[in-house]
């Protein structure tokens, strides 16, 4: 068997396990706020903008509506957000947060470091870190356009 077709030497798969041990790190720290990952991530979405549609919500979180939809349900019975028909065009749902959608917000302001720490025991420059995700996730949009 050549080397490049073992799944050992995939670039994907890296990614793939990467991606799962973090969100996996991510569970200890989102379940005291009641949360998982992809509520997570939807709520950081809706923090930073409130009042989207589910079809914006989407675009953000690279999320398709099967997967999105039970998420928002599972969101709105916890009572964090509600889903609105829009006045302007009932084909399309707008996402808000309730009151204790936006007070979750406080609680989980901490959450970004404790993953960085779960990860990372010692000392870790965050910024730094960051920039060289920021900087793969560049080559890796490029590799994707071309």
């Amino acid at each position: 068997m050549s080397e490049h077709l073992k799944l050992e030497n995939q670039i994907c798969f890296k990614y793939y396990v990467i991606s799962k041990e973090i969100i996996r790190k991510y569970k200890p720290i989102l379940d005291p706020l009641g949360l998982t990952y992809t509520g997570y991530i939807t709520m950081l979405v809706l923090w930073e903008k409130d009042g989207l549609s589910i079809k914006d919500l989407s675009e953000h979180l690279y999320l398709d509506s099967g997967t999105l939809t039970p998420l928002l349900k599972s969101l709105e019975k916890k009572g964090l957000i509600t889903r609105i028909r829009s006045n302007k065009d009932e084909r399309v749902v707008v996402v808000h947060l309730t009151k204790a959608g936006k007070e979750l917000k406080k609680r989980a302001e901490k959450v970004p470091h404790a993953l960085v720490t779960s990860i990372f025991p010692g000392e870790v420059d965050e910024q730094a870190m960051k920039e060289h995700l920021s900087a793969l996730d560049q080559v890796m949009a490029t590799l994707v356009k071309s």
